[in-house]
């Protein structure tokens, strides 16, 4: 969820101080898009997985400081979560065989992870909301040791001015409070990172939040949170209800929630932080000596720090990111629709489907958002992450048809145009776009089998905690195996 901070307390200068240094990030922003001094090579992709630590009973292990030690790769990193880590994975080219060779590599690292977390009796697992966890204790037992996550917590809780309220309606309801935001750390995602141009910035992140709805159809892999059966994807709901710095009145007059799908079709990646700095107070008011405008005048490149700092504790669903990377700055599209998991292959269809989809809508000359309400993208969303592979959802030109037939007609023929203009090989392109059809022709996904598998424990006698046991037991051995979710046979 980001680096350390400096401070233990925040003031009111402090906040102060703050606002002036965004506003001033802001307008250097402006200053640097409008003179075009970002780097313009693009189709670049990075990736981040947030990982769940679980011990030999399949339990949550409250062990990330003593895995990551072990690990010692400086890939890895804390989330808010004990028995969260996150691996970073370095950018590189969409061409050729890169999506074989990042597979390998993800697959090989992972594997050397594995063995390290084992050391201290943990194991890793990818889902979208670890099955076996339950409901956190009052206080910040789940906590890692990092204080920018109690500062986070101080300051929602400040915001909202009462304890976390989480009500969610699926097949099954979850109600409770919470003194903290530790029920966000239930929450663990994959995050697909795509650099692009300033001129197209907007196009692509447009591309992405039409894609959303289908993505989570797709890739829905969190249906059961503190033992009860909710949405497919009921990490979406449950991240917007743990991080809500608004109380109920606020909520009521449409303030915009911390964690938004977004309002409208953008022309321009300075929309979305210029709303950013409008409409969102801060979080964390950290501040830096760098005066961006005297970093510009003498011909470099701004960290831009308050503003990136303030981007960061704002989580939208396809976020905005500015970044220097030796020197040279650049933008990129961070998806962050789906949940973790269930294999590493399962995760480089999932990529391949996303740069493919969005790169083939870029391109065309009457792109689907021309044709499409924002509404109903995110109508689109909602229900996916409602229903998951029971969809049914709208796309211009076929209607409101169900998640399978979109998929399968329309998307998958514009993924492999998307991924041969990219330059990726053909084989590559048959295997994971070959995952991509095979699960909307069986019309399952993660969530689906999750719920299978469990259901098939429950009519065998066991109470809902052991089913979910049982059923996570199945799916490590699955997920090491390496084989796509639409095969895994149900116990």
């Amino acid at each position: 969820m980001g680096d350390d901070v400096s401070r233990a307390a925040y003031t009111r200068a402090d906040h102060t101080r703050y606002r002036r240094a965004v506003r001033r990030c802001l307008d250097a922003l402006e200053e640097m898009l409008d003179s075009g001094t970002f780097l313009e090579d693009e189709w670049r992709t990075g990736l981040e997985i947030e990982l769940n630590l679980v011990d030999a009973d399949f339990q949550p292990a409250m062990k990330n400081a003593e895995v990551l030690e072990h690990i010692d790769d400086w890939r890895y990193q804390t989330e808010l979560g004990r028995f969260n880590i996150e691996l970073n994975v370095e950018p590189r080219r969409i061409d050729g065989q890169s999506l074989v060779q990042l597979e390998s590599a993800l697959r090989k690292n992972l594997n050397r992870a594995r063995d390290g977390a084992g050391d201290v009796g943990a194991g890793l697992l990818m889902t979208g909301v670890l099955p076996t966890l339950r409901a956190p204790e009052p206080g910040r037992s789940w906590f890692s040791a990092n204080e920018r996550y109690r500062l986070l917590d101080e300051a929602i809780l400040a915001s909202r001015k009462e304890d976390v309220e989480i009500d969610i309606r699926g097949a099954e309801r979850l109600e409770l409070t919470s003194d903290t935001i530790a029920v966000e750390a239930a929450c663990t995602s994959t995050q697909f990172h795509l650099q692009v141009r300033p001129n197209t910035f907007a196009r692509y992140w447009n591309a992405a939040q039409a894609l959303a709805g289908p993505q989570l159809a797709l890739g829905a892999n969190s249906p059961y949170v503190f033992g009860r059966r909710l949405l497919a994807e009921s990490r979406i709901e449950l991240f917007l209800q743990a991080t809500d710095t608004r109380p109920p009145e606020l909520r009521n007059q449409g303030v915009r929630p911390q964690v938004p799908f977004g309002d409208r079709w953008i022309s321009s990646i300075f929309d979305l932080f210029e709303e950013n700095v409008r409409f969102y107070p801060a979080l964390l008011p950290e501040t830096s000596d760098e005066d961006p405008f005297e970093v510009l005048a003498a011909g470099r490149t701004p960290e831009l720090s308050e503003l990136r700092l303030h981007n960061g504790t704002i989580y939208r669903w396809n976020r905005p990111v500015y970044d220097v990377v030796d020197g040279r700055p650049h933008l990129r599209v961070e998806n962050r629709v789906l949940p973790s998991g269930p294999t590493v292959v399962d995760v480089l269809a999932n990529a391949a489907f996303f740069y493919g989809v969005s790169v083939a809508m870029v391109l065309d000359e009457r792109p689907v958002w021309s044709r499409m309400s924002f509404d109903a993208a995110r109508e689109n969303f909602r229900t996916a992450a409602r229903f998951g592979a029971e969809s049914r959802l709208y796309w211009p030109g076929v209607g409101h048809v169900e998640w399978d037939e979109l998929v399968l007609r329309t998307l998958l023929p514009m993924a492999q145009a998307g991924l041969e203009r990219l330059g990726v090989a053909a084989d590559a392109v048959d295997r994971y776009l070959g995952v991509i059809e095979g699960r909307a022709k069986l019309r399952t996904n993660g969530a689906a089998w999750q719920v299978a598998a469990t259901e098939s424990f429950e009519a065998r006698g066991m109470d809902r905690w052991a089913a979910l046991t049982a059923m996570l037991e199945q799916y490590v051995l699955h997920m090491h195996a390496n084989e796509p979710v639409h095969t895994w046979p149900i116990a």
